[in-house]
């Protein structure tokens, strides 16, 4: 590539010293050929203004003669070919050859005898020459002959000659120049390429285009000033983007958020998350050396879904555990009551028992009519008793089986719940209550927990991804997602959510969802919550 583009260059720059040292050399020859005829002219005219119209009328063309004497005076002085002096017949009075005086002039005079001033290259008794002409006039301006000077066009030739050599020399240093130029601009684009050729390169450009588009991966490139330059396939899914985007700004592509933070590099680290829409992302920026980056995504929302099953699934596995231990003790009691012939204690005992679980189930389900919520809240009741934290529904609480999505509404319960559960584990009388109520179409949710509350200054943070108090899970998924997703499914629907203190000085999470609910079978009384969905206790 360095050969190949130098001698391009360098082509190129002889090409253009020839095309200007053409141009230059073309008008040269001409604007020579005219000064000598306008020298030849001035001497014409200088000569026609002296004494040579008297001594014209007043003697015979002689080689002796006074208008000879002066014309070959006028010639020695002005270094000129010859100054020939002819009356109005064009007959010589002068002339460098006296032999020639008394002749008629070789070239036509007519245009000098009718008063003209006549410039012209011509050939003569002497040769080729630039001549110039001009009438001779007497005291009274009457045309009496008229003055030829010429200049031998060999002088101008030679002049023409001369000058060559220190224009080619002026374009022999623009030629060395030029190449010095065009080295330097191959050997700089040789290190940028790094000495590939330029089917090495066309190949690297194809095999980039195959594999950006082909990992499953997304990649986005931005350029120093913090617009796109360059985006795959995976990562217009990812990112929800168009096909139009290159050249506009990153902020203007996504808008604002922690994902358009990250991708810009104003939040710093490696492997951050982000949560776009419903995916949660993984991203790692690379600055590159003209100020740009390149980012790339990895889509993490399966992991984290699977990571948040997991954590469930532990939490189930450890209550089924310790009400297995529970049940044990419940038997052996029973049977201690059996064996000690205690058999109407031993009825009471097991009516108790099963009494409780009855009725935590009961008390949901009165409230909640929709089926997934409700087996959601039964189930962590069961958890949550097993780390000490006892979760009611408030007594206010009723939920119409109308959900429009109900596994959006479990996600954000699911996600609030186990939040309360882990702040208020291990207070004294650990305690979270979830109130659930609807107005029309719009659904409300309450979760107050006595733990040790948000404190003002964090109540904005606790929605940003990554944020967390909490300790990385063994199964490496990242905390601090579970509010931003709460958040994105409120705006999502038009609604809200607000974080406030509890009556017992715990944190309370209330989230407004308008349109989560569809509108009642005709002829149905809308069951739900009288009370302003907005004036939920806070």
């Amino acid at each position: 590539m360095f050969s190949q583009l130098l001698l391009i260059q360098v082509a190129m720059v002889t090409g253009v010293t020839v095309l200007v040292t053409g141009l230059f050399l073309a008008p040269l020859s001409g604007q020579l050929d005219d000064q000598a005829m306008r020298r030849a002219l001035a001497v014409a005219q200088t000569t026609a203004s002296s004494r040579l119209a008297g001594d014209l009328l007043a003697s015979r063309p002689a080689p002796d003669g006074p208008v000879q004497a002066e014309a070959e005076r006028i010639r020695r002085a002005t270094g000129s070919e010859y100054v020939v002096v002819m009356d109005a017949r064009g007959v010589r009075w002068s002339h460098p050859n006296p032999a020639r005086i008394g002749g008629v002039v070789s070239t036509d005079p007519s245009g000098a005898l009718a008063g003209r001033d006549v410039l012209e290259i011509d050939s003569g008794t002497l040769g080729r020459s630039a001549r110039g002409k001009v009438p001779l006039r007497d005291g009274d301006g009457r045309i009496v002959g008229a003055v030829s000077v010429g200049i031998a066009y060999d002088s101008v030739r030679a002049r023409f000659l001369a000058e060559i050599p220190g224009l080619l020399a002026y374009a022999g240093g623009a030629l060395a120049a030029g190449a010095l130029a065009a080295w330097l601009i191959a050997r700089r684009v040789q290190r940028q390429t790094r000495d590939l050729a330029f089917s090495d390169i066309a190949a690297l450009l194809a095999e980039r285009e195959a594999m950006l588009h082909g990992i499953r991966e997304g990649v986005v490139a931005l350029d120093g000033a913090g617009r796109v330059r360059l985006v795959n396939d995976e990562a217009q899914r990812l990112l929800d983007l168009g096909s139009r985007v290159t050249g506009r700004p990153l902020d203007e592509v996504l808008g604002g958020g922690r994902t358009a933070d990250v991708l810009a590099g104003r939040v710093r680290g490696e492997d951050l998350v982000a949560v776009h829409g419903r995916r949660v992302l993984v991203a790692n920026r690379m600055p590159t050396d003209d100020g740009g980056a390149v980012v790339t995504l990895r889509d993490r929302t399966e992991l984290e879904r699977l990571g948040r099953e997991l954590d469930a699934t532990r939490g189930l596995i450890d209550a089924l555990r310790a009400q297995d231990h529970e049940h044990a003790n419940r038997m052996h009691t029973l049977l201690g009551l059996l064996q000690l012939e205690l058999h109407e204690e031993a009825v009471e005992y097991l009516t108790e028992v099963a009494g409780v679980h009855r009725t935590t189930a009961e008390q949901v389900t009165e409230k909640v009519h929709d089926p997934l919520v409700a087996a959601l809240l039964v189930g962590k009741a069961t958890v949550a008793a097993e780390r000490g934290v006892a979760l009611r529904v408030a007594a206010g609480s009723l939920l119409p089986d109308r959900l429009v999505a109900p596994s959006e509404l479990v996600t954000v319960v699911g996600n609030l719940v186990d939040n309360a559960v882990d702040a208020a584990a291990g207070s004294p009388d650990a305690a979270v209550e979830v109130e659930l109520g609807a107005r029309g179409r719009t659904a409300v949710l309450r979760v107050a927990d006595s733990g040790p509350g948000v404190p003002a200054e964090q109540r904005e943070a606790v929605f940003t991804e990554g944020w967390s108090t909490k300790l990385r899970p063994s199964h490496g998924a990242g905390r601090g997602l579970g509010l931003p997703l709460v958040r994105r499914l409120a705006e999502r629907h038009g609604g809200r959510v607000e974080v406030g203190t509890a009556a017992g000085g715990g944190a309370e999470f209330t989230v407004v969802l308008p349109e989560a609910l569809a509108e009642p079978p005709p002829g149905r009384v809308p069951d739900g919550d009288p009370a302003d969905p907005g004036g939920v206790r806070h």
